[in-house]
């Protein structure tokens, strides 16, 4: 579940078929878009999938600007606006693929991805197998590795909610409020934000941009790859979207991982998961900062987490009241700081950026943490990846309209966990008048013909934190979880921990799972770049 700063997310017959193995005939006949027909989007889904299986993917080189080079091969599928009106109108996802690398033998299918968000672009995947990361080389013998973007993002019907450039503009407001009055400044920021959802996506859009109709989505995928049963990879975000899938559409999964995992318990979507994320930040930006601190004689920052912690405090106020370069206060702090308690890997590069700017290099904080106004591409692929975000995670679920709840849950939140709540807040609050139906969230369930499935997750996890995963593992009867203990780190199938990766691969390779749940230890500790 990532997160980013800102604010200055009965057809009778039909429904059988859903019931039993995918309905995926090659010999479908493509949906008659002048009818206007109203269906159930269950049954929407199965039109659209037998379409699907009937088109398929026009495979071909990637485009130029894409930046997904031969061998990589590029395509897309066409999925309905709206699951209830399959014959209306339609959009098309961008996919993308890396064929298997072993023998016809090897091959098992393909593997289809998501890294999360929501708003995240999958179209990178494939690079695994032509590059051959080694975490990836036996998998990708006996896979097609298969990329997307969701619908919404980047090549597929993007949507915004800003224009890019404002979306980029700073300082933005400290989201630490000082009193009623920026606390009222900043709630006519939020409800102007879900105005420009509206405005610059479009009422229809908007109101399909959610977990169970992008779950669909995945079906029509599989559909149009030609497999009887899909094979997933989710992390994150990805693991919701995982979820659902497996709750509409239990027959059509054959294996399924679930890495840092979103508690998909109802009353968790998404408000309370959000609240919890804040704790969870606190405690691994204290991780962080004992990790730091034990490094002193090379950041020299502070020789106790309490002095690192001071010096941080010093570090907001400082940007609060004289901006670095006149464009990075608390709030861009925030946004380059919280890589940090996401991804072990940036523990060294933040701590040194840190510490460089401390003794007198402004120019390198400056760079990592400030806009770059010349990066059109790079700023509209930002302010994508927000209004997705938003947009999902505002109709997914109904959300508190009354502003008493948020400022009572987040007030009395930030006083033991200031690192992330009020930015996090922020982030969030378009959702309490958010202009489109919001939606029941999916009641997860193990239903008939669902598989084992494997659950992965770091035990201090911050953007997902563990109970998630265990909610997971009691809604899916028969699912393994694997806990790296004494870590956090977000994305653990990316990780090298050889107990982790040969599970992993046993479970994609053979199915094979443990007869237990599995605990294993961290994977390498970061040390201080040389």
């Amino acid at each position: 579940m990532r997160r980013t700063l800102v604010l200055v997310s009965t057809g009778l017959l039909l429904v059988g078929a859903t019931a039993a193995a995918p309905a995926a005939t090659a010999g479908a006949r493509p949906p008659d878009r002048g009818r206007a027909v109203t269906v159930p989007e269950r049954v929407g889904a199965v039109i659209a999938a037998q379409a699907a299986a009937g088109q398929g993917v026009d495979w071909a080189g990637c485009p130029a600007g894409w930046g997904l080079p031969a061998p990589v091969q590029c395509g897309r599928v066409t999925v309905p606006l709206d699951y209830a009106q399959p014959f209306g109108t339609t959009i098309e996802l961008a996919v993308d693929r890396a064929v298997s690398t072993g023998t016809a033998a090897e091959r098992q299918g393909a593997l289809v991805y998501n890294p999360g968000g929501p708003g995240g672009s999958g179209l990178r995947f494939p690079l695994r197998s032509t590059t051959a990361a080694p975490l990836w080389t036996r998998t990708a013998k006996a896979y097609d590795f298969v990329g997307f973007d969701p619908r919404g993002v980047g090549h597929s019907a993007p949507i915004s909610c800003q224009d890019p450039k404002e979306f980029v503009r700073a300082p933005k407001p400290d989201p630490v409020p000082d009193g009623a009055a920026d606390k009222l400044a900043s709630r006519g920021l939020a409800a102007a934000y879900a105005q420009g959802c509206l405005a610059r996506t479009g009422g229809p859009m908007l109101a399909a941009m959610n977990t169970p109709t992008m779950a669909r989505d995945l079906d029509v995928i599989r559909a149009a790859l030609g497999e009887r049963r899909l094979n997933y990879l989710g992390v994150s975000y990805g693991t919701y979207l995982g979820a659902v899938y497996a709750d509409l559409f239990p027959t059509h999964l054959r294996r399924m991982i679930a890495d840092s995992v979103v508690n998909p318990d109802p009353a968790q979507i998404w408000y309370r998961n959000n609240l919890d994320q804040d704790v969870a930040f606190e405690s691994r930006w204290a991780d962080w900062e004992t990790w730091v601190a034990s490094y002193d004689s090379v950041y020299h920052l502070g020789g106790t987490r309490a002095e690192v912690q001071t010096r941080w405090e010093r570090l907001l106020a400082g940007a609060e009241a004289h901006p670095i370069g006149g464009v990075v206060g608390p709030a861009e702090l925030l946004g380059f700081f919280q890589n940090a308690p996401y991804y072990d890997s940036a523990w060294a590069g933040t701590a040194q950026l840190w510490s460089g700017y401390a003794a007198g290099d402004t120019q390198a904080l400056l760079d990592a943490a400030g806009p770059d106004l010349a990066d059109a591409r790079g700023n509209a692929t930002a302010e994508n990846g927000t209004a997705v975000y938003t947009a999902v995670e505002c109709a997914d679920a109904e959300w508190p309209t009354d502003w008493r709840t948020w400022d009572r849950d987040n007030t009395a939140l930030n006083i033991g966990h200031p690192f992330l709540t009020w930015s996090n807040a922020w982030l969030n609050l378009p959702c309490a008048t958010w202009p489109v139906r919001q939606r029941t969230p999916v009641d997860v369930r193990t239903g008939r013909g669902l598989p084992p499935v494997l659950i992965v997750q770091s035990a201090r996890d911050a953007a997902t934190p563990y109970p998630g995963a265990l909610e997971l593992h009691r809604r899916l009867d028969g699912s393994r979880l694997i806990t790296e203990r004494d870590a956090g780190s977000h994305g653990v199938t990316g990780l090298v921990n050889p107990c982790v990766n040969s599970r992993v691969d046993s479970y994609l390779l053979t199915g094979a799972l443990d007869p237990q749940d599995v605990g294993c230890g961290p994977h390498a500790a970061p040390v201080p770049a040389t």
